[in-house]
């Protein structure tokens, strides 16, 4: 009895602990001419087990309420400890009363260089600089949660969008790329601090509107779910009269685009006139998807 007690009380104790994110990270080295050095494959076992195994956040979660995402790293030149690459990072959501699970996340990271040796140790410290490594990977973590948050409660994710952008201060003491406003418009800085800006408010405002307002009672009301998914991408209209084919709405239709054209293409028929038209005026490099769109 003491046995099995012990037993229920590990497997307890695990799912009590369990991690925020169940992520698959895969490291590219093709590009090198390299690929099979077992430093590639140590780097990915650890990054794997880092992202999935730190604690995140203050918050429990259950093993089914781990946040499904993917880390891609092309490893593009690699130098003794210099490692050049670009960084995907994808996240997803599940949709209520289903089994499909809704893009969220999409960005690909163009600005990814850092310094590691095998089996080098990988810390991470809310407030303070570690690496860049584990800088930029902390970075699109806190976006995951941030975001997935959002989808789920108005400005949910503010606590961690917070943190995205406390790693972005304090890793601009580094030489690195992609932490400074000087950087350009497509950066890890462009990103939060446009997120976090009024100037892009209905961005945070979209996204929960979208999900918990239409995607999640499509199961029930196909028909309203999508009324409230074309009503949810009319407010991006205001959004980009201030600020007109901003990198945001770029990162939110690389998620969403697909999924936009299978939903009105599919199902009952809603007035889909004056979205296309929005569609066309916010995300004009999309729209040969939506000319595809029949209903």
């Amino acid at each position: 009895m003491n046995r099995i007690l012990f037993v229920l009380t590990l497997f307890i104790g695990f799912a009590v602990q369990s991690q925020e994110l169940n992520c698959n990270v895969i490291v590219n080295a093709q590009f090198t001419g390299n690929e099979n050095l077992q430093i590639f494959k140590t780097l990915q076992t650890q990054l794997r087990e880092f992202v999935n195994t730190t604690k995140w956040t203050d918050k429990e979660y259950a093993a089914q309420e781990r946040i499904e995402c993917g880390i891609f790293i092309n490893i593009t030149e690699y130098n003794s400890d210099i490692f050049k690459a670009t960084i995907q990072v994808q996240s997803s959501r599940p949709v209520y009363g289903s089994t499909y699970s809704s893009p969220v996340y999409n960005v690909n990271d163009k600005d990814f260089t850092f310094r590691y040796l095998e089996f080098q140790n990988l810390l991470f410290n809310k407030n303070q600089f570690e690496s860049n490594l584990v800088s930029v990977l902390a970075f699109h973590v806190y976006m995951v949660l941030g975001l997935d948050a959002d989808t789920f409660a108005p400005n949910g994710g503010d606590e961690y969008l917070k943190q995205a952008q406390t790693i972005v201060n304090y890793s601009q003491q580094e030489n690195a790329k992609g932490w400074k406003l000087e950087d350009g418009l497509q950066t890890r800085f462009a990103l939060i601090d446009n997120l976090l800006s009024p100037t892009f408010k209905e961005y945070r405002s979209v996204m929960y509107d979208y999900h918990r307002k239409g995607l999640d009672i499509m199961n029930e009301d196909p028909k309203k779910g999508k009324t409230a998914i074309a009503e949810a991408i009319g407010e991006f209209e205001s959004m980009n009269r201030r600020r007109p084919n901003s990198f945001l709405l770029r990162t939110f239709f690389d998620a969403k685009g697909d999924e936009i054209e299978q939903i009105f293409s599919d199902g009952p028929s809603v007035e889909i006139t004056e979205l296309i038209a929005t569609l066309n005026r916010v995300a004009p490099m999309y729209s040969s998807k939506w000319r595809s769109i029949k209903f």
